[in-house]
């Protein structure tokens, strides 16, 4: 674990020694795939919740939920 932690703090050290724009491109080139990733698996994960709970929205091939919506309804 301490290797770990020295290899961490190295690696910190590194981004925070970098001028501000290089920092904010890595940081964004890093961020977006992650955070794209935690959002598809939760995604993904809550749907399979919703589908063993009943609650799966049915969608037809033309892309609508079948259901109408208060706009379209009125």
């Amino acid at each position: 674990m301490d290797q770990l932690a020295s290899w961490w703090d190295g690696a910190e050290l590194w981004v925070a020694g970098l001028p501000f724009i290089p920092q904010v491109i890595l940081v964004l080139a890093v961020m977006i795939p992650c955070c794209f990733g935690i959002a598809w698996l939760l995604d993904r994960a809550l749907s399979v919740v919703f589908a063993l709970l009943g609650r799966a929205e049915i969608v037809d091939p033309d892309g609508s939920t079948g259901e109408r919506t208060k706009v379209e309804g009125f």
